[in-house]
């Protein structure tokens, strides 16, 4: 069984628990970290333009550069101590929503957690990346609360007659 957890900060906990918990007769497991190329070069843009005129200061975005590559080194370790089997660390670059989809194809199962609001649930517990993998996902997907799922009030009232 191949699963591919797609890590991310701040939620990547809940998700190599859910591995734990969920799939421990998994013989190949990838934990995904996608670094997104864009904030450095959003730096660098900005520092070129208009902040960046007659200026002596360093250029930003080479230091947001020289930072992101131990975090995500630092993220990965963390997840495969955490999980505490043999695993494969993958680190792409882009952008995380076509990455994820991508690194999931011919796997078994794709962990990931609620990127969106997560004070209660329903579709709004999804931001935009999450919705576009879990749509877009290969193959089936495990969909983890980052923290204890918040109380499920009634659900919301059917939609009136004629309403699809």
């Amino acid at each position: 069984m191949r699963v591919v957890v797609w890590l991310v900060e701040g939620t990547w906990p809940a998700c190599v628990d859910a591995v734990r918990r969920h799939a421990p007769q998994a013989t190949d497991t990838v934990l995904l970290y996608v670094d997104q190329h864009d904030v450095p070069g959003l730096a660098h843009g900005a520092f070129a333009g208009l902040l960046g005129r007659a200026r002596s200061e360093a250029d930003p975005g080479d230091r947001l550069e020289d930072l992101d590559a131990p975090a995500a080194t630092r993220l990965l370790d963390a997840a495969a101590e955490r999980l505490g089997r043999p695993c494969t660390r993958l680190e792409r670059g882009g952008r995380p929503e076509r990455e994820v989809v991508a690194a999931a194809a011919g796997a078994d199962l794709l962990v990931l957690a609620r990127d969106g609001d997560r004070s209660r649930p329903g579709p709004h517990s999804l931001g935009p990346a999450g919705r576009f993998v879990v749509d877009h996902a290969p193959c089936p997907v495990l969909l983890v609360w980052p923290e204890p799922a918040p109380e499920a009030g009634p659900p919301p009232s059917p939609p009136g007659p004629g309403v699809h």
